[in-house]
């Protein structure tokens, strides 16, 4: 099984929160016009002025998502 990657991308300031929010919607747009699995995005909210979105990706399809939508950063989900 290929390994699973979380694309992160942060959101600084007052409205970081509810951008976070917003931009999981487009993350999931993206997932549902791409035909892409896992189907696994999310937010957090790591502080007042600091929210993340997230989505999971496979190996194969890690250049494709990184190369049009520039998350900020990665990590391996597990």
């Amino acid at each position: 099984m290929s390994r699973q990657i979380k694309l992160i991308w942060d959101f600084r300031g007052p409205a970081s929160a509810k951008t976070a929010e917003h931009h999981e919607i487009h993350l999931k747009e993206y997932i549902l016009a791409e035909k892409l699995s896992p189907n696994i995005t999310g937010f957090e909210i790591l502080s007042e002025m600091h929210a993340i979105a997230f989505m999971v990706v496979t190996d194969e399809n890690m250049i494709q998502v990184r190369d049009a939508l520039k998350p900020n950063r990665a990590e391996l989900f597990e």
